[in-house]
């Protein structure tokens, strides 16, 4: 079966959506989720679904065991009965995601040129084995006069080559693929002012940070680690299942004194105390990655910030998060009847569109 050509020219979304429905599909260590979108007014999820998956299936974003996956993902499209038009979304620790300004150029090809030959001297990885694209800014004002900004995305393509080939296997048909935290921006409904930089953190099976300006993407980094790892920790320290780890969670939350809440004292302990060990440990992950941003040449400043994913649920975690960072978080989801799902199918949803919705 033929492989679909990996074009990132679709990352970021800056063509019109086809007219056919597409599944956007966001698979993560924990889980796969699913969405089929309207965009009548915004961006609302029209169906979507979620699966938690095995441990081991995926490790920080990529396929380790592809028999298993195939089989999941068959199952999971005819329990559900979705369409099997997907655009993936990736996220793992080695893509790279660079801004450049570079010399003014107005013409298209000129300015790809000068990307291909600045771009190796920026992307940590041999070229031969990337696929590399880059998307215009425009023109920018910098102390060096006007420069034409570009961000330029680069890929391992082994690792999208198997994932793209998993989902062939299972029976689908990919249209596209999309960095996950470009869906993120896509589907959020965030005020995106031009003049002011925006964090975005998703906290699930691993933790996705993003950077934008706007729509555009300037910045992503993925670590592991996000509340699956807490609600793994409290499942080991307090020997319960995850399902039930995670439901103590969002039942103890960082807001309220734990006297206040019911339960057993040792166990209501138990969790308070993993969370905080947990939003300490993200906090870490996420100013280490801000710090990084911050040292880039054309870096902007971040003033707020922005909590999504299954954390997001978890009362006083957004807040604390902040507290931490000393940066305002607030948290946010897809517009869906279901909190607790729109949580899970965030990313999922801003991968069933090019583009964000007017």
């Amino acid at each position: 079966m033929p492989r679909p050509t990996f074009d990132l020219k679709k990352l970021g979304g800056r063509r019109k959506a086809k007219s056919k429905s597409v599944v956007g599909l966001e698979i993560e260590p924990s889980q796969i989720a699913a969405a089929e979108v309207d965009t009548g007014q915004g961006l609302e999820v029209r169906r979507a679904a979620v699966s938690m998956l095995r441990p081991g299936v995926l490790r920080d974003g990529e396929v380790t065991d592809g028999e298993a996956l195939t089989a999941d993902l068959r199952d999971f499209f005819a329990e559900h009965e979705l369409g099997t038009r997907v655009r993936l979304g990736i996220a793992n620790q080695r893509i790279v995601v660079r801004v450049l300004d570079l010399p003014p150029l107005e013409d298209p090809k000129q300015l790809a040129a000068a990307v291909s030959m600045q771009a190796p001297d920026h992307i940590p990885m041999p070229m031969d084995d990337a696929v590399v694209d880059f998307q215009s800014l425009g023109l920018v004002g910098t102390p060096s006069g006007p420069k034409s900004r570009v961000v330029v995305v680069a890929v391992r393509r082994d690792m999208v080559t198997r994932l793209v080939g998993v989902a062939q296997d299972a029976g689908l048909s990919v249209v596209g693929v999309d960095l996950s935290a470009f869906a993120m921006i896509r589907a959020l409904d965030v005020d995106l002012a031009e003049d002011r930089a925006v964090l975005y953190v998703s906290a699930g099976g691993l933790t996705n940070v993003a950077v934008a300006s706007g729509a555009s993407c300037l910045f992503t980094r993925t670590a592991s680690g996000g509340l699956e790892i807490i609600a793994a920790t409290l499942a080991e320290r307090a020997s319960l299942t995850m399902e039930h780890a995670r439901m103590w969670l969002g039942h103890v939350g960082l807001e309220r004194p734990i006297e206040e809440l019911e339960g057993d004292p040792a166990l209501l302990a138990s969790a308070r105390g993993t969370l905080d060990e947990g939003v300490h440990h993200l906090a870490d992950t996420v100013r280490n990655s801000v710090n990084f941003y911050r040292m880039q040449e054309a870096s902007e400043p971040v003033d707020r910030a922005v909590l999504t994913g299954p954390a997001a649920t978890v009362p006083g975690f957004a807040e604390e998060l902040g507290r931490q960072l000393d940066l305002p978080f607030t948290t946010a989801v897809v517009a869906n009847a279901s909190d607790a799902e729109a949580a899970r199918v965030t990313v999922a949803a801003g991968l069933a569109v090019e583009e964000r919705p007017a």
